[in-house]
């Protein structure tokens, strides 16, 4: 009898504690733990703080918070994936990594890469850390969501059948690109440099550079991709698609000239605008009438969107697995609920100029 007794004892300490740590308090600066990591507050201030315009209007403390939860909810998101892609051995490289630094750092002098470092109170690991990660995130996607995508010829032809309309141009058509350079810090950069300049003059500057390597033979695509600071369509080679002659009637009188003066393959000198200075590529020029789906460029146009579609939905899908598979106690939220929205203050600091790090990655 004395040995239940003991053995009950035990049973309910061994209960009490696990109670206990159930219930415990965190540290006061850590905003969150997956799966036994924590995420901190120091990590999320520094994502905050490069997503803060220092010149535009100051974010109340809702805004400011909700800013925050998002940046901790992603940070959650990119916890979970690498977890993911470490136990399925997709982390990425040395080498990857060592790439992409290298690739990552090409714009920069020595001494402006140091800089920015220093500025956004960074150093080369912090980068190299957050590219491993982004890499194994990209490359476990690729197989988990993206290899799953088939498109076949019925889900093309049966698109074309229920948007026809979509495809009978009532008037011309012009298929315009963009390499767009803004005077201000970008919030959204979506370029594969991470490149932005932030005052007129760099802005003018960067424009021109562009244009003489286009002029020397660089693919217009690719710098796009790699210095466009439009976040819409830096991704696709700065493709805008394509815009009907009225709309391009209604465009800036220096916009409008400058794609009425080029032949299907040309490109535009430089071109100030109200928001930024362009560099204009028209890639072709249709005549109104119906677009049939013989046409390599409509069969092309609506693989692209359904294959867009069926990412997002698997992406989407894949994500919410993962998250309902995993251990998440997101402490900011609860406390932001337990509070009515009052939390202490967040740290601001200026932030830097521009952002060489990456920020979190978009889920």
């Amino acid at each position: 009898m004395k040995r239940v007794f003991i053995t009950l004892g035990l049973i309910a300490a061994l209960a009490a504690s696990i109670a206990c740590k159930k219930t415990s308090a965190p540290e006061p600066d850590v905003w969150a733990v997956v799966n036994g990591k924590e995420i901190r507050r120091d990590e999320v201030e520094k994502y905050f703080r490069n997503q803060v315009n220092p010149e535009g209007q100051a974010l109340s403390q809702e805004e400011s918070l909700t800013l925050m939860l998002n940046i901790l909810d992603q940070l959650i998101n990119n916890e979970i994936l690498l977890a993911r892609a470490q136990k399925l051995a997709l982390e990425a490289s040395d080498g990857e990594v060592e790439d992409k630094f290298t690739e990552r750092k090409a714009p920069f002098t020595e001494e402006e890469f140091q800089r920015q470092l220093k500025e956004n109170n960074l150093t080369v690991d912090d980068v190299k850390r957050d590219l491993r990660r982004q890499l194994s995130i990209e490359k476990l996607l690729n197989r988990e969501v993206m290899s799953k995508i088939s498109i076949t010829d019925q889900d093309v032809t049966d698109f074309y059948n229920q948007n026809r309309a979509e495809f009978n141009f009532v008037e011309a058509q012009y298929r315009v690109a963009q390499i767009l350079i803004t005077a201000q810090r970008n919030q959204q950069i979506r370029n594969r440099k991470n490149d932005d300049a932030t005052t007129d003059a760099e802005a003018r500057r960067k424009a021109q550079t562009l244009f003489d390597r286009l002029r020397e033979g660089a693919d217009f695509g690719e710098l796009a991709m790699d210095y466009s600071e439009d976040p819409l369509t830096a991704s696709t080679g700065g493709d805008l698609g394509f815009i009907p002659e009225s709309g391009l009637q209604q465009a800036d009188a220096a916009l409008r000239r400058a794609v009425l003066s080029l032949r299907p393959g040309e490109f535009s000198n430089v071109v100030a605008s109200p928001d930024g200075y362009r560099i204009l590529r028209l890639i072709g020029r249709e005549p109104a009438g119906q677009r049939q789906l013989t046409d390599p460029r409509v069969q092309q146009a609506i693989r692209d969107r359904l294959r867009t579609r069926k990412q997002q939905l698997l992406h989407n899908s894949y994500l919410t697995v993962a998250r309902d598979e995993a251990e998440i106690d997101n402490y900011l939220s609860r406390q932001v609920l337990e509070s009515a929205g009052k939390m202490p203050e967040i740290k601001h600091q200026p932030p830097a100029k521009s952002e060489p790090a990456s920020a979190p990655a978009k889920q």
